[in-house]
């Protein structure tokens, strides 16, 4: 009996230690790492101006993530040496500089999301560590909510949310093309919080910061700003801000050989272009230019002026676009004549059938200056003995484009005779003639949108269709409170309003050097369907917050009580709101 006690005894023994060699699993670790100390005083007050480095030691070996992206200084110190760990996880995270440090100045040292575990990539989230090289830690803060106005795209956790807030100390002259004096990110929520602020009057922004340069980049950067400064006597919380597309500065681009002359184009989009051969051989030029468009094409008759056709040729040019008002500027290129760019016509009706009571579109590649369409030819396909009645004329709005009108018949098969030489340019004709073959669809395949607005725009304003990468399918310029689309393709769309605020007919971005503010923009909260054989009827109220991300909308219940510097995001703003009842569409048949 002992013996057998005894080999029990042994068996779970040597059960027992061949367990401890082998993990069994548990609960996974989902605990941030924990800041220690670090090697500045626990005051963080007093602290020496020439101090080169800053240590901060936790309880676990950690590593950076995208440190470059989510590392914000405030107020910003240059020269930056080195940053630790790199590559390789240690249980502390140094920073060097060659700077020396302001006096009485708080630095905030911002670190996103960047620190991180190095088992399960746990993120100590929205870290800021401070300190002040004066006798007190300022401990203003200025927090709220950012919005991009015309984003369309849906938060999948995964996008790279860019956008930051910066403030500028008011001063004689502001350098807005240094970094601001203090910066921090927005986070996916649009949520940002600024803290250990020094009190003072400063310039607030918030931009899409794409290039990671922390300098706002007029015209390739969204914009949000307030033209008032703010005066930081005390924290300040719904300090809100939306940003918009901006206005690109009017710069000459290049210019290149086009069929039929030459395309100059600029950034921005000028009002006017004048522009003037300086050639000998080419005065007779003909330019076109849309208003507030980028792009200006110049057409000339490259083979009775001898330009360019045995060798590249150079040819100079002036135009009146540049940094300085009423000057003119020279430019040029070398120009060899491609014998391939002809004149050519295509159909403009997306590849498909044409849509019930629409007119059919010739597209050229060249300006039309000039059509005849006598000698043209409509007719029913199999039926090429009978001729339909119809007209053709150049777009008003496209001088590349020819509508043809005609009394189309849903499900029948059309054939369009167009011959050589009746659809010219300034110095070109069409040389071949051409047949187009369509059908028309049947009005069963489409439905219609109707719109009733509240707090509709005074002024007229754009109504948009858009696709889900946020290309304008349709579109109409028009003003009142009632948009109705009557021929629709099946689809889920977008809507965007853009209002034509000052009535040039185009919509202006915001232009922070001139601190003029964007036209008014609005995205309705919801995707719309359109149905086949469909009327779909929606009410919008342009004062809604609804958003696309957030179709049920929240409001402010009750002003934001004030949230204190911690540097976290603070759950205090989410008790604060309170839902909007959904609206539904409504969907009849159509008549």
């Amino acid at each position: 009996m002992k013996r057998f006690l005894l080999l029990l005894v042994i068996c779970f023994l040597v059960h027992s230690c061949a367990r401890v060699g082998s993990p069994v699993g548990g609960p996974k670790d989902t605990l941030a790492p924990r800041f220690l100390s670090s090697n500045i005083d626990t005051t963080r007050v007093n602290v020496k101006r020439d101090i080169r480095e800053l240590r901060l030691d936790f309880d676990e070996y950690v590593t950076l993530k995208d440190i470059n992206k989510n590392l914000i200084i405030s107020p910003p110190i240059k020269n930056i040496k080195r940053i630790l760990p790199s590559g390789i996880a240690n249980k502390f995270v140094l920073i060097q500089w060659t700077d020396t440090l302001q006096a009485n100045t708080t630095y905030n040292f911002n670190f996103g999301n960047s620190i991180v575990d190095n088992n399960e990539s746990n993120p100590l989230r929205y870290f800021n560590f401070a300190f002040s090289t004066g006798e007190k830690l300022d401990d203003l803060y200025i927090s709220g909510e950012v919005k991009d106005v015309l984003d369309i795209k849906s938060k999948t956790g995964t996008t790279d949310n860019k956008l930051v807030v910066g403030l500028y100390q008011v001063k004689d002259t502001i350098n807005y093309k240094q970094k601001p004096y203090y910066i921090t990110k927005v986070d996916d929520d649009g949520y940002y919080e600024m803290n250990y602020l020094t009190p003072g009057k400063y310039k607030i922004i918030a931009f899409e910061d794409e290039n990671g340069n922390s300098i706002y980049d007029p015209g390739k950067e969204k914009i949000g700003f307030k033209k008032e400064p703010i005066d930081v006597e005390k924290s300040i919380s719904g300090l809100n801000l939306k940003v918009y597309p901006s206005k690109k500065p009017l710069k000459y681009a290049e210019m290149k050989e086009i069929a039929g002359g030459i395309l100059m184009t600029f950034e921005g989009n000028p009002s006017e272009v004048k522009v003037e051969s300086l050639n000998d051989k080419l005065k007779d030029i003909k330019v076109t230019h849309t208003p507030k468009s980028d792009s200006v094409r110049i057409w000339f008759d490259a083979v009775k002026n001898n330009v360019g056709q045995e060798s590249a040729e150079k040819l100079v040019f002036s135009h009146n676009i540049g940094p300085k008002k009423d000057t003119v500027y020279s430019v040029s290129l070398f120009y060899k004549y491609n014998k391939k760019n002809t004149m050519t016509i295509s159909s403009d009706n997306g590849g498909g059938s044409l849509a019930p009571k629409s007119d059919f579109k010739i597209t050229s590649n060249y300006f039309i200056d000039k059509i005849d369409p006598a000698s043209w030819r409509l007719t029913v396909k199999g039926d090429s003995l009978t001729t339909i009645p119809f007209t053709a004329k150049i777009s008003e709005t496209n001088p590349y484009q020819i509508l043809v009108q005609s009394d189309f018949v849903s499900g029948k098969n059309y054939q369009l005779l167009v011959p050589s030489k009746t659809v010219s340019s300034f110095y070109e004709k069409t040389s071949a003639p051409h047949r187009f073959d369509f059908d028309v669809a049947k009005i069963d395949e489409f439905g219609s949108l109707a719109f009733k607005l509240q707090n509709a725009p005074v002024a007229k304003y754009w109504i948009q269709l858009l696709d889900s990468s946020g290309k304008v399918i349709y579109q109409k310029y028009t003003e009142g409170d009632s948009v109705k689309f009557d021929i629709l393709k099946p689809e889920e769309y977008i809507v965007r309003i853009l209002v034509d605020n000052n009535g040039n007919k185009y919509w202006d971005e915001a232009d922070f050097v001139n601190e003029t503010f964007a036209e008014d923009a609005y995205i309705f909260y919801k995707k719309v369907i359109v149905r086949g054989l469909w009327e779909t009827n929606e009410e919008w109220d342009l004062n809604d917050t609804r958003t696309l991300d957030n179709p049920k909308g929240t409001l402010p219940a009750t002003p934001p009580p004030a949230i204190p510097a911690t540097g976290q995001k603070d759950e205090v703003k989410q008790e604060v709101k309170k839902e909007l009842k959904s609206d539904n569409a409504i969907l009849t048949p159509v008549k």
